[in-house]
């Protein structure tokens, strides 16, 4: 069965995790402790997948008691907890899926998740995610990104260099320029309107808006 969009839930403080917008019909994931954040958004929980070392007991056994299914996995693992969910997830042939989660927590597992989500395993769905306030669009080909005017956004090439990068609507144009794997380039670039076409003729992209500290994106 294929599935239109597909919202995975991390783990972290569902303090300042901002819910996704409409949610009929959508399938939802939530890795270990996401089934809380999960809870306390609102969102009914499809499956819940890890290895269960954060989760409340509580919030598992609503989540079960309502109909979710339940994937357990050892503790003792080669894989994160988002890893298998968004496994999880790609197999189901979404458009679309949205990462949720929270900014704050240990540095290398956020470092984790940005690398994962631009994964070559997951290149047959749109992906994106929200952790905290700050937004991230995964650019492969060409993608209208949704911005405000004067908001700051960086692109940032993963897993390689990102060549052939053209972007309209950004007050610092690229055109047809290749990005290094490392550069700080694509750093600070503005939205002149309210979105902008990114475009990448080979490679992979972040488009990261990295929101503000006071909590308002």
């Amino acid at each position: 069965m294929q599935h239109g969009t597909v919202i995975v839930v991390a783990g972290g403080d569902p303090a300042g995790v901002e819910p996704p917008g409409h949610v009929e019909g959508v399938t939802v994931i939530a890795a270990d402790g996401g089934v809380d954040t999960a809870l306390a958004l609102g969102l009914g929980v499809d499956l819940a997948i890890g290895d269960f070392d954060s989760v409340s007991a509580s919030g598992l056994a609503a989540a079960e008691t309502a109909g979710a299914r339940i994937e357990r996995h050892p503790a003792a693992k080669d894989a994160t907890d988002l890893e298998l969910a968004l496994d999880a997830a790609i197999s189901m042939r979404p458009e679309r899926i949205v990462v949720i989660g929270s900014a704050g927590g240990r540095l290398d597992h956020l470092l984790g998740s940005l690398l994962l989500l631009a994964d070559e395993r997951y290149a047959g769905a749109r992906i994106s995610a929200r952790f905290g306030t700050s937004h991230v669009d995964v650019i492969r080909g060409s993608c209208m990104v949704a911005g405000v005017p004067d908001g700051v956004v960086s692109l940032l090439p993963l897993h390689g260099p990102a060549e052939g990068v053209t972007t309209e609507g950004l007050a610092y144009p690229l055109h047809d320029e290749t990005l290094a794997a490392g550069t700080s380039r694509g750093i600070s670039n503005v939205f002149t309107g309210q979105a902008a076409r990114v475009t990448v003729a080979h490679g992979c992209l972040l488009a990261v808006q990295p929101g503000s500290e006071d909590g308002s994106s």
